[in-house]
């Protein structure tokens, strides 16, 4: 389950996927908004892998 910890730094590190203006979201463009995004879902993976690491007891 580890390996989902490596989805923020590819979504946040290759620069061109989200290096657009358009769609914009309440008048953000996308490149803020995209970012934006990556708070909650990388508190999300993390969350997922600190309870998978303490089911299999993992410190």
């Amino acid at each position: 389950m580890r390996y989902l910890l490596v989805l923020p730094f590819i979504g946040l590190l290759w620069v061109p996927f989200y290096n657009h203006e358009l769609p914009a979201l309440f008048g953000f463009p996308f490149f803020y908004w995209y970012q934006f995004l990556w708070v909650p879902l990388t508190a999300l993976i993390i969350w997922l892998v600190y309870r998978s690491d303490l089911k299999k007891g993992v410190e």
